[in-house]
């Protein structure tokens, strides 16, 4: 459980990490709610994720681990390793683990980090790290919630001359 623990830290740090990088699009929208009922719905989707995800981890370490409360994270019963070699058992796992694996260690960092330089996120790796200490749902949910937040934040400094970035200010607007 220790390492569990250790794993919960990790992912707040990450989370929090994240939002100190991007102060620019986690500020509060002007005149608008503080989330808007897209960004609402992916936190919690995310949030419930990390809690499904959370009751599958105990229940895993408490029933595979010699010690659940000092297990070796790394090798042994309980163990990452034994983990992933579950993950693939059988066949049906197998095709949902590589499924997981290919979207989490693939296309989520290929997205987020592409996409996101694009879009001016700093860190946008950040993303992907969370996902290690949260789960891959999280990490997608938390990345479309701040794009949605950009989104939302572009919307008002486009409409107001005085909140326009010199950027995006052009005479003939």
């Amino acid at each position: 459980m220790v390492s569990l623990l250790v794993h919960a830290v990790l992912g707040v740090l990450v989370v929090v990490w994240i939002l100190r990088a991007n102060p620019q699009v986690f500020r509060r929208v002007p005149g608008g709610p503080a989330l808007s009922v897209l960004e609402l719905v992916l936190y919690v989707v995310g949030a419930i994720s990390v809690v499904l995800g959370w009751w599958f981890n105990i229940r895993f370490v408490r029933e595979y681990a010699d010690d659940p409360i000092l297990n070796n994270p790394i090798w042994g019963d309980g163990s990452w390793a034994q983990y992933i070699h579950l993950m693939f058992a059988n066949p049906a796992a197998g095709s949902a683990g590589q499924d997981y694996t290919i979207g989490n260690v693939v296309l989520l960092p290929l997205m987020t980090i592409v996409d996101g330089r694009r879009r001016g996120i700093a860190r946008p790796w950040l993303y992907f790290v969370a996902t290690l200490f949260t789960s891959f749902a999280f990490g997608w949910a938390f990345y479309l919630a701040t794009v949605e937040r950009q989104r939302r934040l572009a919307a008002v400094d486009e409409s107001d001359p005085v909140r326009r970035t010199p950027a995006r200010y052009s005479p003939s607007s």
